[in-house]
């Protein structure tokens, strides 16, 4: 634990630090809706065959003892278990029986939770889990993405703190008519979806010819909270590139970028993999490594560790901040390894994190 490193070494406290375990703690929604293939499944072997103590934990999981103390009951598994695949680990890590330990005791926790899956059974634990969280910074463990940012970024107009050129045109409301103007004023298709919403779920795309239907699909969105339209980009027939920032930079290997095209199924608007989408090699280009720069630098400012930009065309659509996926296809597609890349820049951003305190 970095707390006793401290001890060893007064002049450089972490001369040794990754040659030693850390205590990597992954907060997720609950471990049965876990999937091997989900990218927090890939990180937590990867850290764990690099000689890290593993741990999770359920959004339901903490308990507050006092001002200085956090507690957790968490799922664990020691570097000394080897798994023959993904789907060996997330079994025998089900099976294991939760312990309870200080968080003080851990060296990072890493959000990958999605608030969207408790949105209706459990409205209140992502909450909880962020509040959570914040304690924990401020009782000096390395949280990533930083919590206090992530209240603010916890749904889509986060996207709207950032400059105007690199965003499609945009609404937030939950009023019929506001979504009519806005559909006028564009005289052409627009697409509404859920302001607070993931995974594809209740996105739709409105064309002039078809008003006839926008009440009712404005009111179908609007029973989960805000509605957000915004333009049709045409580029979308193509799909769309999930491009992903380490740290405000792009993550990049024998010079292939971390990203994934993701191109939908025939008769289908959305992208996402799990909606049907294929994933394909993304072209990076300048014109894409441009627009990136545009937000890399708040990103890196608010503490957005790993991040997941939807781009389309010249605008991004969207930035994904809790547990972005893909990683994975990416890795696949572009036949390197992005997540052995990830946990090792881990390693050294906590190592520097804690001796900068």
């Amino acid at each position: 634990m970095l707390a006793d490193y401290k001890k060893l070494n007064k002049k450089d406290p972490f001369l040794n630090l990754l040659n030693k375990s850390m205590r990597i703690a992954f907060l997720i929604n609950q471990t049965h809706k876990e999937e091997a293939n989900f990218t927090t499944t890939k990180m937590a072997l990867h850290a764990l065959g690099r000689g890290h103590i593993i741990m999770y934990i359920g959004l339901a999981d903490f308990i507050y003892v006092d001002d200085t103390q956090i507690d957790a009951h968490v799922r664990e598994i020691q570097p000394h278990e080897q798994f023959k695949n993904n789907e060996e680990f997330l079994d025998r890590l089900k099976k294991i029986d939760k312990q309870r330990v200080s968080m003080l005791d851990v060296d990072v926790l890493w959000l990958r939770f999605d608030p969207v899956m408790d949105m209706h059974n459990r409205p209140w634990a992502p909450a909880m889990g962020l509040q959570f969280a914040q304690l924990l910074k401020k009782l000096g463990r390395f949280v990533v993405n930083d919590p206090d940012e992530l209240i603010q970024a916890s749904n889509k107009l986060y996207l709207e703190n950032f400059p105007r050129q690199i965003r499609p045109k945009t609404v937030v409301t939950r009023n019929y008519n506001d979504i009519l103007d806005f559909q006028n004023k564009q005289n052409d298709k627009i697409i509404l979806k859920p302001l607070k919403g993931s995974g594809g779920k209740n996105v739709f795309m409105i064309s002039p010819n078809e008003l006839h239907n926008l009440k009712q699909t404005v009111d179908v969105i609007a029973r989960d909270g805000y509605v957000i339209g915004q333009e049709y980009l045409t580029e979308a027939t193509k799909g769309d590139m999930r491009f992903f920032l380490l740290d405000g930079e792009p993550i990049v290997i024998d010079g292939k970028y971390a990203a994934v095209q993701r191109v939908q199924q025939k008769g289908e608007i959305r992208s996402n993999i799990h909606q049907g989408a294929k994933a394909e090699v993304a072209n990076v280009t300048e014109a894409t490594l441009n627009l990136v720069k545009k937000v890399s630098d708040k990103l890196k400012k608010d503490g957005m560790y790993l991040v997941g930009l939807d781009i389309v065309g010249d605008k991004i659509m969207e930035i994904n901040v809790f547990s972005p996926g893909a990683l994975n296809a990416a890795s696949q597609l572009n036949k390197v390894d992005y997540i052995e890349h990830l946990i090792q820049h881990l390693e050294q951003k906590t190592k520097s994190f804690y001796q900068n305190k």
